[in-house]
């Protein structure tokens, strides 16, 4: 037989299991970074953004050297943003190059 008078154990221990696995799932979503606030996604997967772009638009400290010589695993946007230069002005000042087929110790120009 059961008390009516005292609630089971199952009865108060159902609502507090519902509860915590609801905030343990919104923990992890959030966590995720599938869903968030639209600042802090933009902000952490473009913050490098606005510095790559103001390489691209300003002098830099240094000459630019005239060449350079390609190394393994380079690729044309990763010379162009190491330079701060254009990906279009490399391949204007090298009109023979293939940018799929850099090959190591190849000398591209950077500068006329």
């Amino acid at each position: 037989m059961h008390d009516h008078g005292r609630p089971s154990l199952a009865r108060l221990l159902a609502p507090l299991a519902l509860i915590t696995f609801s905030v343990v799932v919104a923990v992890m979503v959030l966590g995720s970074g599938v869903v968030g606030d639209d600042d802090t996604d933009d902000s952490a997967s473009t913050s490098n953004l606005p510095a790559a772009k103001e390489r691209t638009t300003t002098k830099p400290a240094k000459r630019l050297p005239k060449t350079y010589t390609i190394k393994a695993n380079d690729t044309l946007s990763g010379i162009a943003a190491e330079h701060g230069i254009s990906v279009d002005r490399l391949l204007i000042l090298n009109p023979d190059l293939d940018p799929q087929g850099l090959v190591a110790g190849q000398k591209i120009k950077l500068r006329e």
